[in-house]
């Protein structure tokens, strides 16, 4: 899998990754930003893909994160859609 670099950096953080995940998103992909809560980490896009379910609001991607928002929630941050 080629590495993407990451797209924000996070103070309190040493290192904010990329890595591809599955985002639960009910109300689909219009979003940029997800709480830690909704957003489950995997080791590869493949990974990622084969426990998507877009009819269970169960969506792939590669995120950035997490990083500490100014609210004080942990966020991660859409780079790209894989399904």
């Amino acid at each position: 899998m080629p590495q993407a670099t990451s797209l924000f950096t996070d103070v309190e953080s040493k290192v904010v990754g990329t890595s591809a995940v599955v985002i639960y998103s009910p109300s689909g992909k219009k979003r940029n930003r997800f709480p830690e809560g909704v957003v489950e980490i995997y080791a590869s896009e493949a990974d990622a893909l084969a426990h998507a379910d877009p009819e269970k609001s169960r969506h792939a991607a590669l995120a950035s994160g997490p990083s500490r928002s100014s609210e004080g929630f942990k966020l991660f941050y859409l780079v790209r859609w894989l399904d």
